[in-house]
């Protein structure tokens, strides 16, 4: 049995970039956290290399987040490895060609991209709600993208020419989500939150565009991940203060 005072989360998406990096940041906490990943093998092989950061354990689903079976599994498989979620991270991403315009795109891809961006933690979160309310500090964390806001100068949703335009209409969306649940579990200590992680080097060539180290990009979602109980709900951070989407 796990410590009461041991947080447990949950990072979807956390085989690699910055799922993998909050994961091992969270472990070194002292938490407990679940990482996931499209193959659940893939998600072990992650974890066993994260394990001298802390308890990292893999989710034993191999979690598609557009696959609504997959995701009605998880909670079954939190339960029978930790018994608990106190933190969900909706990490898991899809990305969409930087050469993509609305009104060429093919919404084939774009669906797709949706499906990933918004769908995703919309379920993921609608099917883990009930073990979070058990939670004494529970906490969403939805990770976005300023490509999805106006308050991003350099790659906000007027800022790109349209390019990638799924991804930021994906993005965008998943705020106003964030905003909608918010809003719905206002006084029930649910605390949900959008972050930009910001430009982050999670590609080969990101560092020439400007992209700064994983650990930065990282460490914003977890400051959204560790907000005392009086922190904020319904908003969009980067690196712990507010950004206009």
């Amino acid at each position: 049995m796990l410590d009461p005072a041991v947080t447990v989360a949950l990072v979807t998406g956390a085989t690699r970039g910055i799922g993998r990096q909050v994961a091992a940041d969270l472990a070194a906490r002292g938490w407990t956290v679940l990482v996931s990943g499209r193959s659940a093998e893939v998600a072990h092989a992650a974890a066993a290399d994260l394990a001298d950061a802390g308890d990292v354990r893999a989710l034993e689903v191999d979690l598609d987040v557009t696959d609504a079976a997959a995701a009605e599994a998880v909670p079954e498989a939190v339960r029978a490895s930790t018994g608990r979620l106190d933190v969900l991270v909706n990490n898991a991403a899809a990305f969409a060609y930087w050469s993509e315009l609305a009104t060429a795109a093919d919404l084939v891809s774009a669906r797709a991209v949706m499906e990933t961006n918004l769908f995703g933690p919309w379920r993921l979160t609608q099917v883990l709600l009930p073990l979070l309310r058990e939670s004494a500090h529970p906490r969403i964390v939805n990770v976005s993208s300023g490509a999805g806001s106006h308050g991003d100068d350099q790659f906000g949703l007027t800022r790109r020419g349209g390019a990638a335009a799924s991804y930021g209409v994906s993005k965008a969306a998943l705020n106003a989500l964030t905003a909608s649940l918010a809003a719905e579990l206002a006084g029930s200590g649910v605390l949900v939150n959008a972050v930009c992680p910001g430009l982050t080097a999670t590609w080969p060539g990101a560092e020439q565009m400007g992209a700064r180290p994983v650990a930065e990009g990282a460490a914003s979602v977890v400051a959204a991940a560790v907000l005392p109980d009086d922190g904020p709900s319904g908003a969009f951070l980067r690196d712990g203060r507010p950004l206009p989407w």
